[in-house]
């Protein structure tokens, strides 16, 4: 059993849903970053979603960019990525990590050789935001080759044949974006999704593969959270909302750690009912 087999039973056991953070490497710099990866795992979180900066992020909204250039500016390639993930998983041999990435990126490293670096620092899983599903295969076949969770995206607008695809392919959860667009905290965002959002989880749900499903792209409240647990989701995924507080805070660095361990404990706390 992997680790996220073994983090969403033990969660269904105790009726409790998924808060992952999301948030890039080295930002807003190297001794921060860990500072605050420490601040995400002690304050409850279940897993986390490291991003790869990249240049031209282009399924993020401003937020997120902002704080991949604020990365790169403080020194981060790709080579202390991997310094920093061996270093994160050395301190926390338990928790499932996965890494964002950009198609790009992969690329240039040899498909091949990314997955075979990303075994070897034992990352769980790998989310590709510009890999259409019909262009993922030779990713897919290096990430089961190397025994990697390779993760897909569900749209809201998914047909009945992009998640039976999704879901047979598919390892270690289904990310379903809440809207389409990009990565932000979205206050416009219409209600009308969740209807929407709620039959594409149950069309997901009929499959025959089973695979939790975790929704991002504007969650950014405890109220969002029990309403994503309320239509069948195994959790959420929050990265502009920590994003934001990094960067509104951004020389006062100590305030901002208090006050994402407030966000950690809020959101894990909504989460502990409603879950079907």
């Amino acid at each position: 059993m992997n680790r996220y087999e073994k983090l969403f039973t033990h969660l269904n056991q105790k009726k409790l849903g998924a808060f992952v953070p999301f948030i890039a490497i080295g930002y807003p710099n190297p001794i921060a970053f860990m500072h605050i990866i420490d601040i995400l795992v002690s304050s409850g979180s279940d897993a986390l979603e490291l991003g790869i900066p990249f240049s031209d992020p282009i399924s993020d909204g401003p937020i997120i960019q902002k704080s991949m250039e604020r990365a790169f500016k403080s020194g981060i390639n790709f080579s202390r990525c991997v310094m920093i993930l061996h270093n994160i998983r050395n301190k926390y041999p338990n928790l499932p990590i996965g890494l964002l990435i950009y198609a790009n990126l992969v690329f240039k490293n040899g498909i091949n050789n990314f997955y075979s670096c990303c075994s070897k620092l034992d990352i769980d899983s790998i989310l590709i935001p510009d890999l259409p599903v019909e262009e993922s295969l030779p990713f897919y076949n290096a990430a089961t080759q190397h025994k990697i969770a390779h993760i897909f995206i569900c749209p809201p607008n998914a047909t009945e044949e992009l998640i039976h695809n999704i879901t047979t392919l598919g390892h270690g959860y289904i990310y379903l974006l809440s809207r389409p667009g990009v990565t932000g905290i979205d206050i416009n965002t219409k209600k009308i999704y969740n209807t929407i959002l709620y039959n594409i989880i149950k069309c997901i749900q009929k499959q025959k593969k089973k695979l939790p499903i975790l929704q991002g792209f504007g969650i950014h409240t405890p109220l969002q959270a029990q309403e994503s647990l309320s239509l069948g989701t195994s959790g959420v995924i929050t990265g502009s909302k920590i994003a934001s507080i990094i960067e509104k805070n951004i020389s006062n660095t100590e305030l901002a750690f208090k006050k994402i361990e407030k966000l950690v404990h809020l959101m894990k706390t909504s989460m502990r009912s409603n879950i079907n």
